[in-house]
């Protein structure tokens, strides 16, 4: 069955990497490393060797990771220290299912396909000639050769992440940060030695490659004026040395620090998913208690330096960046604020609780009675201001911000306010600005209720106080029991009419309505995460029907606060989603709607999109082409003319779509299934024809 994701993103999986599983193959030793020839195999499905270095000091194969026993990464790693740090992988770090397998072949060099024998990687350049060989040498590099021994292509010309001794890196490279600590997947730092010969440190804002400028730079390009020629290849030599070499061979050190002996420890430069680029060195004869030192680390102050106009410093939106004792960054939420993902420290953080205009206009609490301040000082996010208040005071930038409800935080310095609204991005501790953050968060106790009457004063409601107390205390004991008894008994009432009626935050809709702690506890803590969209990231979950042991597999996708719609709109597409039923959309199962917490929970569905399908190295036939066409088109047809209310999908592609195991097997299902919508999607007006899109047609032409 062919399904549509609601991102297009669950089937695809991101996990963290460690454990080894042991693959065989067989080579032959020389001077240069182990030789394999054309031929040799490395699977997940047997207990055989990874390929090895003539030392044993690195191990190229698939890396079991931890607590996965079904999921690996093809990687190279020190094969002989506990942690068995990797230095290179492939795929773009993205782990590979049990059954899959990496061949050695005379035209592609390295083919990694997948149980069904799926093309999932193979080396990014082309190679031009036919491949003889492979071979693993002691210096962790991994080539493939031809029938003169010419090099075609090596891991030390695709770095990730990392650059070992005797690599060279030549003008136009790039190397890509991971993610973070367990996500080997591409994150948004980049170190690049650029055509003018400058070596730099950048971000960029993914999933693209725009990038920012640079917060560290060699200042390596040609001048004049001392008769300086520009960089062409930064060099980590043998000895452990790290630097830019120019045009007339002069040699740029990028730090300066005490080496140790290369017989005795290994040593490696890794671009940290921090986006710190440090130097490290490992004893050789090492315990299970040894670790990677940091010999050198640049910058020196990334919170500060690591600076984006229009995207991201080093932590995520509305984050904190502040330096440790070793310099290196740390990220945290302001008070008030939690991790979107608890699994990543450098991500964003969200409000625990509704902030902004849409929520504070449908009451008239005072402000006063909804927010409290936290200040917090020499704290700044600089680039998230919508306006500047000058000649201010202190008071009074608190004060505008306080009944601003646009306003979530605002900065106090040198006689100026600004006003910043979410998300709020560079955050950073900075010690030589002295300057007050004001920061509005909701109060805990405070539930807001609706009303079309203004709330008495504060006078009034002293007054009620004091002419209460005055009863209370002037009357008999037995008159204050039974005032007291028919306090309780109202509070009872109360309490009861409020916790057997219908919420009335619930949808009207036959859809499941799940608190947020039921799909904390279904996710295990949102812990195994299937993909990440443009607005959310899904995980995999586990619901429990009923009292029953019967379980339900699903897909939560845990919606962005700083993306994510308005609560009306929410509940709008909400409503009109779960009226939709059609055998070729995936069904939604239930959402979440609680504070700043929305998620969406589908029916979960494992066998692979049609993307993997369509474009692996067994093509799909043409009536299976033609019956995937034929079930995603009945949906859009449903989508566009037949359910109540006309849907556009605006985001239909092969990576959206996904095949169940009955797929081809009974006529009886549906084979091609999508989600309706998206929460992006916009329903179509009157004035909007429900027309197939161009995007659309070039998907079932593609089909």
């Amino acid at each position: 069955m062919v399904l549509i994701t609601p991102s297009g993103n669950y089937p695809v999986i991101v996990f963290s990497l460690f454990l080894v599983l042991p693959l065989s193959v067989y080579g032959q030793a020389n001077s240069d490393g182990i030789v394999l020839a054309v031929g040799a195999s490395l699977s997940t499905s047997d207990n055989s060797p990874p390929w090895l270095s003539p030392s044993g000091d690195f191990a190229f194969g698939f890396r079991q990771i931890r607590n996965h026993t079904d999921l690996f990464l093809l990687s190279i790693w020190y094969a002989k220290i506990p942690d068995k740090t990797i230095v290179w992988y492939a795929n773009d770090g993205q782990p590979v299912i049990r059954g899959s397998k990496l061949n050695l072949t005379a035209d592609t060099g390295l083919l990694l396909t997948g149980p069904r024998g799926e093309q999932l990687w193979k080396p990014s350049e082309f190679i031009s000639g036919v491949v003889y060989n492979g071979v693993m040498s002691d210096d962790g590099n991994f080539e493939l050769r031809g029938s003169n021994s010419d090099v075609l292509w090596e891991t030390y010309k695709d770095p990730t992440g990392t650059l070992l001794p005797t690599q060279t890196m030549n003008r136009g490279g790039v190397v890509s940060s991971r993610q973070s600590q367990t996500n080997y997947s591409v994150g948004r730092f980049r170190l690049s030695l650029k055509q003018d010969g400058d070596l730099q440190l950048y971000t960029v804002n993914l999933p693209t490659e725009n990038p920012n400028g640079a917060y560290y730079a060699s200042e390596t390009t040609a001048d004049q004026s001392n008769s300086s020629s520009a960089g062409v290849q930064l060099v980590f030599n043998l000895s452990g040395a790290i630097y830019v070499l120019r045009e007339n061979d002069e040699r740029f050190i990028l730090k300066q620090a005490e080496l140790v002996s290369t017989r005795d420890y290994y040593f490696r430069m890794t671009l940290d998913y921090d986006g710190m680029l440090t130097q490290y060195s490992h004893p050789k004869n090492s315990t299970a208690n040894s670790t990677w030192t940091p010999l050198w680390s640049v910058p020196d102050d990334i919170c500060r330096k690591a600076f984006a106009v229009s995207g991201l410093g080093v932590c995520g939106y509305n984050s904190i960046c502040t330096l440790k004792g070793d310099n290196r960054p740390t990220c945290s939420c302001p008070m008030g604020y939690s991790l979107s993902d608890p699994n990543d420290i450098y991500g964003d953080c969200q409000p625990d609780f509704p902030l902004g205009c849409a929520g504070d206009e449908l009451t008239s609490t005072p402000a006063k009675d909804l927010y409290d301040v936290v200040v917090l000082i020499n704290t700044d996010w600089p680039t998230s201001a919508y306006t500047m208040l000058k000649p201010f005071t202190a008071e009074k930038c608190n004060e505008t911000c306080f009944q601003d409800c646009m306003c979530a935080v605002a900065i106090f310095r040198d006689g100026a306010c600004w006003k910043k609204g979410l998300p709020l991005s560079n955050g950073r501790v900075d010690t030589s600005h002295n300057s007050q953050a004001f920061i509005k968060v909701r109060k805990g106790n405070f539930t807001p209720q609706l009303s079309p009457f203004p709330f008495p004063n504060k006078k009034k409601d002293q007054d009620t106080v004091i002419r209460v107390g005055a009863v209370l205390l002037g009357s008999s004991v037995l008159v204050n029991f039974v005032l007291l008894a028919a306090i309780c008994t109202g509070f009872l009432f109360i309490y009861h009419r409020k916790y057997t009626s219908t919420p009335t935050h619930k949808l009207q809709t036959n859809l499941n309505c799940f608190t947020y702690q039921q799909l904390e506890e279904a996710t295990e803590g949102f812990k195994e995460v299937l993909g990440k969209g443009a607005f959310g990231i899904v995980y995999k979950g586990v619901l429990r029907i009923g009292d029953s042991r019967v379980t339900l597999s699903v897909a939560v996708k845990k919606l962005d606060c700083v993306v994510q719609a308005s609560e009306r709109e929410f509940k709008n597409e909400v409503n009109v989603i779960g009226q939709t039923h059609h055998k070729n959309l995936v069904r939604l199962v239930g959402y979440c709607d609680e504070g700043q917490h929305r998620l969406l929970v589908y029916e979960f569905l494992s066998n692979g999109t049609l993307a993997c399908f369509l474009f692996g190295d067994v093509k799909p036939s043409w009536n299976q082409r033609i019956e995937i066409a034929i079930g995603i088109a009945r949906g859009l047809l449903y989508l566009h003319e037949e359910c109540s209310n006309q849907i556009i999908h605006c985001d239909i592609k092969p990576q959206n779509i996904i095949l169940d195991e009955y797929c081809w097997k009974s006529s009886r299902h549906a084979c091609s299934k999508f989600v309706a919508a998206n929460l992006c999607s916009k329903f179509a007006a009157a004035n909007l024809p429900p027309k197939i899109s161009q995007r659309e047609l070039l998907l079932l032409a593609v089909c």
